[in-house]
C-alpha cells in the first residue's frame, strides 16, 4: 500500500491522536521518501484542505533535514481560519519537534507548550518536553515531566544528573537528598546506586561502601551491576573525585569493603573481572591473577580478562626488550577497545552509558565478552 493510499483510507471526520512511533515519530509507511513528497505535494497543489496530508508532508520534510519547508507548513496551518483545534495542536506540536530538529530549543519549548494549552498533558507532548529539558540540562524540570509520564527510571536519571551538578557546586547535603529520592522512584536505579557508591569512597568511609554495595547489588538488575563496580573502580583510580575532598578511602579499607561482599554474591564472570580491575589497582596482584582465573573458568573466552592474566604473567616469559615493548604496545590498544554495547540496537561504546544515545533505550548496556559481540 502506497502513503497516499494510506492517507485515503482515512475518513474525512478521522482526528489526530499525538503519538510518537520509533526513533523521531515518523510512523507514515514510507519506503521512498522524496517520491512520498513529490506525490503528496501534488495532492496538497490540488486539494490545500486536505490538512493531515499536509502536515505529513511537513513531518517528511524534517525526515530529509528540510527543516525550513517544515516550519513554513507548520506556520501556515496555525494561521489558518477557522481551522479544528485539534490539527492547530497538531501543527504547533509538529512545529516544536521541527524546532528541536533544527536546533531552536526555545522556540521549540514554546511551541510545546502552545501545543499543550491546546490539547493538556498529552503523553506525547510530556515526551518531548521532558527530552527537550534533559537537552538544556535542565534536569530537575526533565525529572518532574518523566514523573507525570509515569516513567520512573528515566525520572531518577535526571534527578542524578541534578545531584551530580550539586555536589559539584558543594551543596552535598541536597545532592545526598536527591540521590535517596531517585532511589525511592527506582530502586534499580544504578546511577543513584554509583553516585552513592562513589560519594562514600571519596568521603573515606568503609563502613559506607559497604552498606551502599550490599543494597545496590540486591536491588539492581543482575545484568548491570558491573555498572556499579565500573564507576567505583574508576573513582578509585581518580577519574572523578568529590570536589575538595583530601581523604578517599585507603586502598586497603576498599579492599576489605569491597572484595568479601562480592565473595558473597552468587558466581558472576563481570563481578569476578571487576573484583580482580579493583585488587589490581590496589596493587594486590597475586590476588587479583586468583580472580582473574575464576573469571575465565566461567567465562573461557572474556578476552579482556585473558589479556590482563597474560600481562600478569608475561615478566614470567623469556621475552626480548623489543618484544615487551611491542607486546605492551599492542596490549594499550586492545585495553582501549570499546568494551561495552547496546543489547538493543548493537551500538558500541568505550564509557558507561545509561541511555543508548542511538536508539534511546534505557539500560540497554552490555559488556564485550569477546572481539565476536
Amino acid at each position: 500500500m502506497s502513503l497516499l493510499d494510506f492517507l485515503r483510507r482515512k475518513r474525512a471526520g478521522d482526528r489526530f491522536e499525538l503519538s510518537l512511533g520509533p526513533g523521531e515519530g515518523e510512523t507514515l509507511p514510507v519506503q521512498d521518501t522524496r517520491a512520498a513528497i513529490d506525490e503528496l505535494s501534488q495532492v496538497v497543489r490540488n486539494n490545500p484542505e486536505a490538512v493531515e496530508i499536509y502536515l505529513a508532508l511537513g513531518s517528511l520534510y524534517r525526515s530529509q533535514g528540510e527543516i525550513e519547508r517544515a516550519i513554513q507548513i507548520r506556520n501556515n496551518l496555525i494561521v489558518r481560519q477557522g481551522l479544528d483545534p485539534t490539527f492547530t495542536a497538531r501543527a504547533w506540536f509538529e512545529l516544536g519537534r521541527d524546532f528541536r530538529r533544527g536546533g531552536f530549543l526555545d522556540r521549540a519549548a514554546h511551541a510545546f507548550e502552545q501545543a499543550r494549552a491546546l490539547m493538556g498533558d498529552k503523553p506525547a507532548i510530556l515526551l518531548e518536553q521532558a527530552q527537550l529539558a534533559a537537552e538544556g540540562s535542565e534536569f530537575e524540570r526533565a525529572a518532574e515531566l518523566y514523573s507525570r509520564l509515569n516513567r520512573p527510571l528515566a525520572q531518577a536519571h535526571y534527578l542524578v544528573r541534578r545531584a551530580q551538578e550539586l555536589a559539584q557546586g558543594g551543596n552535598a547535603a541536597q545532592a545526598g537528598s536527591l540521590l535517596r529520592k531517585a532511589v525511592r522512584v527506582y530502586p534499580g536505579s544504578v546511577e543513584a546506586w554509583t553516585e552513592s557508591l562513589g560519594r562514600a569512597y571519596a568521603e573515606g568511609s568503609s563502613g559506607q561502601v559497604k552498606d551502599v554495595l550490599r543494597e545496590a547489588l540486591v536491588k539492581v538488575d543482575r545484568e548491570m551491576r558491573f555498572v556499579l563496580m565500573e564507576g567505583l573502580v574508576d573513582t578509585a583510580a581518580g577519574v572523578r573525585r568529590a570536589p575538595g575532598n583530601e581523604a578517599p578511602l585507603s586502598n586497603r579499607d576498599l579492599v576489605g569493603a569491597v572484595i568479601p561482599m562480592l565473595e558473597d554474591q552468587d558466581p558472576d564472570v563481570l563481578l569476578f573481572f571487576y573484583g580482580a580491575r579493583l585488587l589490581l589497582h590496589c596493587g594486590q596482584h597475586l590476588e587479583a591473577r586468583s580472580w582473574l582465573e575464576k573469571t575465565l573458568v566461567l567465562r573461557p573466552d572474556f578476552w579482556l580478562a585473558r589479556l590482563e592474566v597474560f600481562r600478569l604473567t608475561k615478566d614470567e616469559q623469556s621475552f626480548t626488550p623489543f618484544f615487551k615493548e611491542q607486546l605492551e604496545f599492542f596490549m594499550d590498544k586492545a585495553r582501549r577497545l570499546r568494551r561495552f554495547v547496546c543489547r538493543t540496537c548493537g551500538l558500541k561504546r568505550d564509557s558507561v552509558f545509561y541511555l543508548c544515545p542511538r536508539c534511546r533505550s534505557w539500560h540497554s548496556i552490555a559488556f564485550r565478552y569477546d572481539f565476536s559481540q
